[in-house]
């Protein structure tokens, strides 16, 4: 890749995104190349999608060797949890714990950097991974494993739309590094994310589409209230909330 690249889209913008968003092995990139984080957003939906596929892939062998839907589910939500490191999980839990856990924003973003997990914290984390695991559950059952994909990959499209929206709430983190990304890339990620669940559940993706939509704009007009921006852990706690509504939406359309 050319040092000044500035192309909208780039093949490298994949293993980007994967080396941003999970912990699977990708060979070394260049660091150049991460000079194009902000806008490599785009193929945050795609991060979403491989991480979903393998989830699915647990979840859908846990059942052909007689797993019930509901532990084949939670070997799912594993799985999802491993390839990405827990690191969206880690932010909803530190969002939770910050936003309600102090009185001023600089005491709130204290909280959300300490590596520490309080009480809000960990409550979230055990009702939010149990509606996660029964929502999938219900989805096993009713065989309807393109429901997680498009969970999985519709929640992170939601991401980019809030970097773009709210300014950065700290002068340092991962948030920050990326940058705010260009209104392209967003709208390339989204029009991704909007095409392959409207492929994959037709007119069904609709409802939870808005559902994702609407739990992200709550956890943006939160943030922007009580931190006046967005974190890394925010980015987190937007990818946790839509992808559960998406869930719970569809579980409840079954």
């Amino acid at each position: 890749m050319h040092k000044n690249d500035t192309s909208a889209i780039s093949a490298w913008d994949i293993a980007l995104t994967l080396v941003l968003l999970t912990r699977l092995p990708v060979p070394k990139l260049q660091d150049q190349l991460f000079a194009r984080q902000a806008k490599a957003v785009w193929a945050f939906p795609l991060a979403g999608l491989i991480v979903g596929a393998l989830a699915c892939a647990v979840g859908w062998v846990a059942l052909q060797i007689g797993l019930s839907p509901l532990i084949s589910a939670t070997l799912c939500v594993a799985a999802m949890i491993t390839v990405t490191g827990a690191m969206h999980e880690d932010g909803l839990a530190d969002t939770i714990d910050g936003l309600w856990g102090g009185y001023t924003v600089d005491r709130r973003l204290e909280i959300m950097k300490d590596s520490h997990i309080g009480t809000y914290g960990v409550l979230g984390l055990i009702f939010s991974q149990l509606l996660r695991v029964l929502a999938i559950g219900i989805l096993l059952e009713a065989d309807w494993l393109s429901g997680v994909l498009v969970a999985s990959l519709f929640s992170r499209a939601m991401m980019p739309c809030v970097m773009r929206i709210l300014p950065n709430a700290r002068k340092t983190g991962l948030s920050r590094s990326v940058g705010s990304p260009p209104s392209s890339s967003v709208l390339i990620g989204l029009g991704i994310a909007l095409t392959f669940s409207l492929l994959t559940l037709g007119s069904s993706a609709t409802i939870p589409m808005l559902c994702a939509v609407g739990t992200s704009a709550v956890v943006a007009a939160t943030a922007k209230a009580r931190i006046k921006g967005q974190t890394g852990d925010i980015l987190g706690a937007v990818q946790s909330v839509s992808e559960i509504a998406i869930l719970l939406a569809l579980a409840a359309m079954i």
